[in-house]
């Protein structure tokens, strides 16, 4: 999977020389990304692109620059919105080479049409690329659907989950009693230190 992610990444870097430049000043560093079930290692190259460090030419014992562990349930959360993917990795190293990944990771983008387009025209590319946003939209109004329609079965019908605003109402509710609790607590110790001072 390497060297296939690599390539990816290469053709992506090679039409956007800015991103290639950017990872320049990294040239020779090792970057893994950990997904527990699998770890992909690259290193930079000195013109700003990435090569596979997974063969003989690199050890495994060799210690990476910088290492960005990501847990595998949290993928389809990061696929779901990239721009908060940092928000579930975790990065140890290089800070300024994290850096540099993370904004990558962002500001490239595949533009799908035009790799298309020269495989099969662009008339075609355009209807291909069309169908598939229209497809992509579909999927997520019904992904958004059955959430809204799991929500409502499990808060109305079969209440197994409880609002956040009940879970505040029962939560102020309890600080209510517990302040209430006190004060009729310290009423009885004036009352009871009155009484004493009564019957002396």
């Amino acid at each position: 999977m390497s060297p296939s992610f690599v390539l990816f990444v290469n053709h992506l870097l090679s039409k956007e020389p800015w991103a290639m430049e950017r990872l320049r000043p990294h040239a020779n560093k090792l970057a893994c990304v950990d997904l527990e079930f699998l770890s992909l290692r690259v290193r930079v190259t000195a013109d700003g692109q990435l090569q596979a460090a997974d063969g003989a030419s690199s050890s495994t014992e060799e210690v990476a620059n910088v290492t960005l562990r990501i847990k595998p349930a949290d993928l389809p959360l990061i696929a779901q919105d990239p721009k908060r993917a940092v928000a579930y990795v975790k990065i140890e190293g290089d800070a300024d080479f994290a850096n540099t990944l993370s904004s990558l990771s962002q500001d490239l983008r595949w533009e799908v049409e035009d790799d298309l387009a020269k495989i099969i025209g662009d008339p075609a590319a355009v209807r291909v690329v069309d169908l598939g946003r229209m497809a992509a939209s579909h999927m997520q109004r019904t992904h958004q659907s059955l959430q809204a329609s799991f929500a409502e079965y499990f808060l109305e019908e079969n209440p197994t989950l409880v609002r956040p605003s009940a879970v505040q109402a029962f939560s102020d509710q309890v600080v209510k009693t517990r302040d209430d609790v006190e004060r009729l607590m310290k009423r009885i110790e004036r009352l009871e230190r009155q009484q004493m001072k009564v019957q002396k």
